[in-house]
């Protein structure tokens, strides 16, 4: 377990650095704010995980009770919290599919859109956000509607740590940054209608 939680952390952190150095680098999108670097770094560790880590789920689910990679052990020392991960789940297929194979491609080019500041950038953080917080919703639920017959309810690492706080990342950090992404573009929208109005 120490040895996954430290390569976890450590690669995710990694990850942290870089972004958080090439933020601050004076380029074409200008000097980004510590809230906007910090964003950034949010969707360059989303990036890893989603592609990286959840897409290793995604295309080896079947053999991963049975695996003694790296990867398959990470998923079944996670699986301790939610056995889902073991027993090929439908549901949870599905959902690291579409995590793996969408968000994590889109988080890296949020991270690139802001970098050059593309004028779509604030779209791209809107739904990658939002693909974000519908699946750990429905991630939640329907656990909750089973009755957390896949989890140890209670247990302080596999339920608390593992299941819970792990998650919870995905739903308030989405959350705060869908937030972000509508004012933005609200305030765009403002704009660009006060700029009609004075034309006409």
């Amino acid at each position: 377990m120490s040895e996954i939680l430290v390569f976890l952390f450590s690669v995710s952190g990694l990850f942290l650095l870089v972004t958080w150095l090439i933020t601050g680098r004076k380029g074409a999108a200008g000097k980004l704010g510590t809230w906007r670097r910090l964003a950034l770094c949010w969707f360059a560790v989303c990036s890893f995980i989603h592609s990286a880590i959840e897409g290793w789920f995604s295309l080896y689910y079947d053999i991963i009770p049975g695996d003694q990679s790296f990867l398959s052990q990470l998923w079944k020392e996670y699986s301790k919290g939610d056995s889902r991960y073991v027993i090929a789940d439908n549901f949870t297929v599905c959902m690291e599919t579409v995590t793996a194979w969408l968000w994590g491609p889109f988080s890296f080019w949020v991270v690139f859109a802001f970098l050059t500041n593309k004028p779509y950038r604030y779209v791209l953080q809107l739904i990658v956000s939002l693909g974000q917080l519908y699946g750990v919703v429905l991630y939640f639920f329907t656990e909750h509607r089973d009755g957390y017959t896949h989890s140890e309810l209670g247990h302080p690492i596999y339920f608390w740590f593992y299941f819970v706080f792990m998650n919870l990342l995905w739903f308030f950090i989405p959350l705060v940054l869908i937030v972000d992404a509508w004012r933005q573009m609200s305030t765009a929208q403002t704009h660009r209608d006060n700029t009609k109005s004075k034309r006409k």
